[in-house]
């Protein structure tokens, strides 16, 4: 019995980095249809987005079961509980990269993006598939350097983001109404993306360390 739990333990892990894999192909995608005016792969990465909802359910369906079957205490209870966790956090991170997505597909054949902020939304993309990348690496190996360096994207995306509202409020600002609510709303799904991303970082500190952010973890 305890190596079938053991197993369905382990694929729920498994499961979660398949999720983060698909996120990761996502944001990177959409970051992509938003700089270059990419209708095909803009559509790609909205209809894919159901994939990740199916996974997030099929997931959590399985972690109730879980609960409700073995009872888990202790060490187990924590996985069981965080994997329902890092699950729903992953699935709104795939909702940001799909906003994105909606947004280059909204305004093609035109760029959502006026010329004076390309290069920071071209910042904020990097910064969000690196985000992407570091979190399918720390749900696969449980590797808390890698978690220290998504806190560190964390804030540059943080910064790119408060460089948006410079940008803005700028007397030389010169874009149309469409394209200041396009940035405000695209530096804010970036900046989300980042912050999910950090939560599930923690998470993982906990589980490793049994220790929550901020009480010693080194996790801010």
């Amino acid at each position: 019995m305890r190596e079938i739990f053991e197993a369905e333990l382990k694929q729920l892990g498994d499961d979660l980095v398949a999720m983060s894999r698909r996120v990761e192909h996502a944001i990177g995608a959409a970051g992509e249809a938003l700089l270059r005016q990419d209708l095909a792969l803009a559509e790609s990465v909205i209809a894919d987005d159901l994939a990740i909802d199916a996974l997030e359910r099929d997931l959590d369906e399985r972690c109730v079961l879980l609960l409700a079957q073995q009872q888990p205490v202790a060490t187990d209870l924590r996985v069981v509980v965080s994997a329902l966790r890092m699950s729903a956090t992953l699935e709104r991170m795939g909702d940001l990269a799909r906003h994105v997505a909606q947004v280059a597909r909204g305004r093609y054949p035109n760029a959502a993006i006026d010329p004076a902020l390309t290069g920071v939304f071209t910042e904020m993309n990097e910064a969000a598939r690196r985000v992407a990348q570091r979190t399918t690496h720390v749900l696969s190996s449980h590797d808390l350097t890698e978690a220290e360096g998504i806190e560190r994207d964390d804030d540059l995306l943080d910064s790119l983001h408060e460089e948006t509202f410079r940008v803005l409020l700028s007397p030389t600002w010169a874009g149309t109404a469409q394209q200041t609510v396009d940035v405000t709303l695209l530096g804010r799904y970036y900046e989300r993306f980042g912050d999910h991303a950090v939560s599930v970082a923690r998470r993982i500190v906990y589980l490793v360390t049994g220790e929550f952010a901020g009480d010693g973890s080194g996790i801010r």
